[in-house]
């Protein structure tokens, strides 16, 4: 068996389970942190990439930023 056709082959699982791939992979990249840096900094982390996530997902959508930040902190008058 190539490499070529071991790659295709984990390609065609992970895209049939991604949610399961990608939850797993996860929860293991939070459970390392956990152990190595302690939950506080893993709890700032995990929302770090939270945020980054939304931020980086408005702009996919081609959503304008300002609305969201207007919603967030509302302009005064």
């Amino acid at each position: 068996m190539s490499f070529y056709d071991v790659m295709t082959r984990i390609l065609e699982v992970f895209y049939q389970h991604r949610g399961k791939t990608l939850g797993l992979l996860s929860g293991f990249l939070i459970s390392i942190l956990l152990l190595t840096v302690g939950f506080l900094k893993t709890f700032f982390i995990v929302g770090c990439c939270l945020i980054g996530f939304f931020i980086g997902r408005k702009i996919d959508n081609h959503e304008d930023f300002r609305d969201l930040i207007d919603r967030i902190l509302p302009p005064h008058d």
